[in-house]
């Protein structure tokens, strides 16, 4: 914990500078970190950064940033899952605990610490910046790096080192009502959302038969292992949110049969395993054992914050010729909506509805998202509705429904 003179020159306030010590490899000998090399990824390749505006009278600096950041290392180590700048990290409460509207975070490059070599790999240091509610579903529908440029430009939001200051009470559309307009809502319709895939609590129940079938969507019987998504249906989810932070990527699914190829991504370091999951978990079932099922009919549910990221889904994605993926995180099922101009996807015009394992892949045409965008406008409101909600496309064969969270206490769902 740093204390910073800021720069009065580039109107940077005093405050303090955090900097994590640990997601990269202090050691080199494999006891923490795997070591890849002097010119691979030191650990996971970054460590955490956070600038909190000096308050006056401030002799020390607050704590509760190291909590903060200890929680999200936590959860780096626990899911191997690594962040990128332009992230953004949904945490649904004040960062410091207090009535703050501080109560979500994105990610991005520290103005100040320049990627550096160490014996053990490369190291590049990551900002959090603390953002509001409005500010995060910006982020969702358009894209985290054009809100955080919009932060650069507005001081007390944060100004050019984006230095997080507790005490905001103004949004950046509250502060300039035309930022919503002119630069947010335009460029969701120029150039939609390149967030391709979020965590969330979902599940999918094939209809096309009965659920008590051994060879259901969510299990299989191969001894007495239930079914798990192979390290390789693994790899394609994560590389394709991978790319899905490219703003120019191509709408291309990475074919299930091949390996990952390290430097498709030139934004983010490769990461140290080819799996989210153990090889043990991995091997339960083995990939050419699982073969893809054309469905006809399909069930999808999601919570109330999953279930409102559809709509940007549909507009933000689809609709600009992408695809979109939510992953469990409760079980072992993805759910991933591709649009016609997708390549690599096992969903098709003719058989829209796919499964391998518990990946489902739900293949939507221009007219079917334009119709599940009316239909599904409710969804846009921040309000609680009454659960459970259902919306339903007869003619397709599809049901979506909005559930209460119990519904995925499941280790299965």
């Amino acid at each position: 914990m740093y204390r910073s003179l800021g720069n009065p020159a580039l109107d940077v306030p005093e405050h303090w500078h955090y900097v994590s010590f640990g997601l990269s490899d202090l050691y080199g000998d494999n006891r923490v970190h795997e070591y890849t090399g002097i010119d691979g990824p030191s650990g996971f390749g970054f460590e955490l950064t956070f600038r909190l505006k000096r308050e006056a009278g401030e002799s020390a600096p607050p704590t509760w940033p190291a909590e903060l950041m200890q929680g999200l290392a936590r959860y780096v180590f626990q899911s191997e899952n690594t962040f990128c700048s332009g992230d953004h990290v949904s945490w649904h409460s004040p960062l410091d605990n207090s009535e703050s509207r501080i109560q979500h975070m994105l990610l991005t490059e520290d103005p100040q610490l320049q990627p550096v070599k160490t014996p053990f790999g490369m190291v590049s240091f990551l900002q959090i910046v603390g953002i509001c509610t409005e500010e995060l579903h910006a982020a969702q529908q358009w894209n985290g790096q054009g809100i955080l440029e919009i932060l650069r430009t507005v001081p007390v939001a944060g100004g050019p080192w984006l230095i997080t200051d507790m005490r905001r009470g103004e949004t950046i559309f509250e502060i300039d009502p035309h930022l919503q307009q002119e630069r947010v809502d335009k460029g969701i319709e120029v150039e939609g959302s390149n967030l391709s895939g979020v965590s969330a609590k979902c599940a999918w129940d094939d209809l096309s038969r009965p659920p008590e079938d051994e060879d259901d969507s969510r299990s299989i019987c191969i001894g007495t292992q239930p079914r798990r998504l192979s390290g390789k249906d693994t790899e394609q989810i994560r590389e394709a949110l991978r790319r899905g932070l490219e703003i120019n990527s191509k709408p291309i699914l990475p074919p299930i049969s091949s390996q990952r190829q390290n430097g498709m991504n030139h934004d983010r370091v490769p990461s140290r395993k080819d799996s989210l999951e153990s090889e043990s978990s991995a091997a339960i079932i083995p990939h050419e054992l699982v073969r893809t099922r054309q469905l006809e009919s399909v069930h999808l549910k999601f919570n109330q914050e999953s279930g409102a990221l559809i709509p940007l889904c549909l507009k933000g994605r689809l609709l600009h010729g992408r695809h979109f993926t939510f992953k469990s995180i409760t079980g072992d099922t993805a759910i991933t909506f591709v649009s016609t101009g997708v390549e690599g996807a096992f969903a098709s015009e003719e058989h829209p509805y796919a499964a391998h394992g518990p990946w489902l892949q739900i293949l939507l045409t221009e007219e079917l998202v334009e119709k599940m965008l009316e239909d599904l406008e409710d969804l846009n409101s921040l309000e609680e509705m009454k659960l459970p909600k259902e919306y339903s496309w007869p003619e397709k064969k599809l049901k979506i429904s909005i559930v209460p969270n119990t519904e995925f206490d499941s280790p299965l769902n």
